[in-house]
């Protein structure tokens, strides 16, 4: 099949962005300014429509898709801020010393929602907007017209709330089919960057650099796919009380179950590619496999257009085709499971990929129904709570809290911009610079990093369109779509793409700027923003480096947790009550667990990621830290295949044989890594005792009982635990002593042992 054109596959990507929940939400808060600013604008004119259009701006940030249930909490907190901040730097425009005795305290404060995590982020960020456009309206002439102002920016926001809690509403149903299509396009995404391991390697090319590269890049997809799984849990999994809504709930279970498929069709890999002769088969699933990765996304794309998506094929018995011949020489070469077997086993993993996707069209097109028992348990277990609480804020009062420093840090960053503000010729417009230091300083330094070298160039474009714009003295309407089409972008790409969202933002401020102080020359502004765009970013960044929070600090009770998670998934995947009950609180138990195995392993692999940008004297240890990431990933890699035999063969399985070695099994790991290790302690490199005498002949897994398959996948799971292990300590021992230095070896030589045996 030819590859599709590059300027075809530039179009359908742009249409799947296009069709969006991130830019139905654009749209529907451009939609909300447009509607109350025009409104506002006819009833009170030009000037309160202008201001009731900053209301709108600055209560827009945490108007994110997300479930009904506490939409409105989630938007009340912003203006209930907002409000008298706006009306304080009113009232002190003319006293700059006292105005800023205002900002730095007020930033302190805001910056301590980041307490509440992505909660609290757009909160944090509306209300820092408060005080800042608030700053870009000229001096009001006394208390009457501050008074009149801040109204018409609380009747701006208190109208956007209303209508936020109704657009969310109103679109709730079709962002659960969005937010579903987007995690189906990304976990295509995820299958062909697993289909790209099934090629063969020459034996004498060096084979070391390229596994090492693949496995960080699906340990960053898996990462971010958890992510988004869990912001999709929220809108998917709420009240599904339809049949429609049930079956997307459904389907969403599907996701998660074959994502764990996805993990185990990994193993055993390496010892087919070492062989050429195995290249035949390799290349075969590899085809499945992505044909598979394309069905998953034109079920995505039929979804996103409306459309009933089409039946698949059954590709079982083109996998159950595919035999990889051993001769007598290489069977008695290595001890252990012959290539022929391990083909076999591969493709048999394989088809239980094939098996859910053909279950995700079924459900899709209404063919099957879901298991609504396990849709009930997940609505109720792993949807993220809506109502606030106090506990965040008060567990932040300790010295080494990052949302305590970052609220300190972002203070001391307002307070030296607003400084430098005043001492320059163009001061009157000293807001830019506040507003560059709010949306690039971040909690750590890669991402502060990111925004600074967006934000810059998106400053760079958005002056030269904005004075194009402002140039051509547009109408009180032209102006007004200006600023609609501005804010749909900048917010449906806040997400995606911030170059994007920096270029809208910055035509947005300066069009608001331009209405709020009538007559302002535009010429001007490009050399202005410009400059003021710089010292905010150098400001943003030279900020990191005061009281910095360097993810050396969080990598030891990210290991903790990840070993803890480990452990517990262990147990309950092991479990030997979900022999006799499948869909009951053992496997509810095991869900959770499952989940905060991912969970926990997705923020070690971001917090390893962000540590690259830091100063190589902070950084914590990577390589362990890739090892760790590695061995738990293939941990639950191996689990996940045990899960699946004990779920979907349970019938091909010995009852009688698997009973004792599961128990082993989980009583050994929990051993080895259910406590962190103490740092500087020393680890055997031998695994302890496995559930394997030595090595035995595997059956065909298509025909044949499988639990040889089964005791195999648990010794490898002994052994990889005990490496786990290893790992921690010796990551625990390099933080301890910096001048610590591991013998170095290669990651891929090091992680391809427990899994070739």
């Amino acid at each position: 099949m030819p590859a599709p054109h590059a300027a075809v596959v530039r179009s359908l990507a742009a249409l799947r962005i296009a069709l969006s929940h991130y830019i139905a939400n654009g749209l529907s808060v451009a939609l909300g300014l447009l509607l109350i600013s025009a409104g506002v604008h006819a009833w009170l004119g030009a000037l309160a429509g202008a201001a009731a259009a900053v209301g709108v701006i600055v209560t827009a940030p945490p108007d994110l898709p997300g479930p009904r249930r506490g939409k409105f909490l989630q938007m009340l907190p912003a203006p209930l801020i907002g409000i008298p901040l706006f009306f304080a730097v009113q009232m002190l425009h003319a006293a700059p010393i006292r105005l800023g005795l205002v900002l730095v305290p007020a930033t302190f404060l805001a910056f301590m929602a980041m307490a509440w995590g992505k909660r609290g982020i757009p909160i944090a960020i509306a209300v820092m907007f408060s005080m800042i456009f608030s700053m870009a309206t000229p001096t009001p002439d006394g208390l009457a017209q501050a008074v009149e102002r801040t109204l018409l920016f609380a009747l701006g926001a208190a109208l956007y709330v209303v209508y936020a809690v109704l657009a969310n509403l109103a679109l709730n149903g079709r962002y659960r089919v969005q937010a579903m299509a987007d995690v189906l396009l990304s976990l295509s995404a995820l299958m062909r960057t697993e289909a790209s391991q099934f090629s063969s390697r020459d034996e004498s090319g060096d084979v070391r650099e390229v596994p090492a590269s693949l496995l960080g890049g699906l340990l960053r997809q898996q990462a971010a796919l958890a992510d988004q799984l869990q912001a999709t849990r929220d809108i998917v999994l709420e009240s599904p009380r339809t049949a429609y809504r049930q079956r997307l709930a459904g389907m969403l279970i599907v996701v998660l179950e074959m994502r764990d498929q996805l993990l185990a069709s990994e193993l055993d890999l390496e010892a087919l590619q070492s062989n050429p002769a195995h290249a035949t088969a390799l290349m075969e699933m590899r085809r499945v496999l992505e044909a598979l990765a394309d069905d998953v996304a034109a079920l995505a794309d039929a979804m996103l257009l409306g459309r009933t998506p089409g039946r698949v094929p059954n590709r079982r018995p083109q996998l159950s085709a595919i035999h990889v011949a051993t001769d007598a020489l290489s069977l008695h070469a290595q001890p252990g499971p012959n290539a022929a077997m391990l083909a076999r086993g591969l493709a048999s993993r394989i088809g239980h990929i094939n098996d859910e996707v053909l279950r995700l069209v079924a459900m899709a097109r209404a063919e099957t129904a879901p298991n609504l028992a396990v849709v009930r348990a997940n609505w109720q277990m792993f949807v993220s709570p809506t109502d606030w609480s106090w506990r965040p804020l008060l567990t932040l009062w300790r010295w080494d809290a990052p949302p305590l420093r970052h609220a300190i840090r972002a203070s001391l960053a307002i307070a030296a911009g607003y400084g430098i503000a005043l001492l320059l010729p163009w001061g009157s417009h000293d807001y830019w610079i506040l507003l560059t230091i709010v949306v690039v300083l971040r909690g750590s330094l890669s991402q502060t990093l990111e925004r600074r070298n967006s934000r810059v160039a998106g400053t760079l474009l958005g002056c030269v369109f904005a004075v194009a714009l402002l140039s051509a003295h547009p109408s009180a309407l032209g102006m007004l779509v200006a600023s609609v089409v501005a804010q749909a972008i900048a917010h449906g790409f806040a997400v995606r793409r911030y170059l994007i969202t920096s270029v809208a933002a910055t035509v947005l401020g300066l069009v608001q700027a331009h209405l709020l102080n009538v007559g302002a020359a535009p010429t001007f502004a490009l050399f202005e923003r410009l400059a003021d765009t710089l010292i905010g970013a150098t400001v943003a960044w030279a900020f990191c480096y005061v009281l910095p929070s360097w993810e050396r600090s969080q990598i030891p009770s990210l290991v903790s947790r990840v070993l803890e998670a480990q452990a517990r998934h262990a147990r309950l995947a092991l479990g030997l009550g979900q022999l006799h009950a499948v869909d009951t609180s053992p496997e509810l138990a095991w869900r959770l667990a499952r989940k905060e195995a991912f969970d926990s392993l997705s923020a070690l692999v971001q917090a390893t990621q962000r540590s690259l940008s830091e100063p190589r004297a902070v950084r914590p240890p990577i390589a362990p830290l890739e090892h760790l990431q590695a061995h738990s990933y293939q941990l639950l890699a191996q689990l996940s295949a045990v899960k699946s035999m004990l779920v979907l063969r349970r019938d091909r399985l010995t009852t009688a044989e698997i009973e004792g070695p599961l128990e082993r099994t989980a009583a050994r790991i929990e051993a080895l890594i259910g406590s962190a290790p103490i740092a500087g302690t020393h680890m055997p490199a031998s695994p302890p005792a496995t559930t394997l005498a030595g090595p035995i002949p595997l059956p065909d897994p298509f025909d044949n009982d499988i639990s040889p398959w089964l005791l195999r996948r648990l010794d490898l799971a002994t052994a990889i635990s005990s490496q786990l292990r290893d790992d921690a300590a010796r990551i625990l021992q390099s933080l301890d002593d910096p001048d610590a230095v591991d013998t170095p070896h290669s990651s891929t030589a090091t992680l391809k042992g427990p899994l070739e045996r």
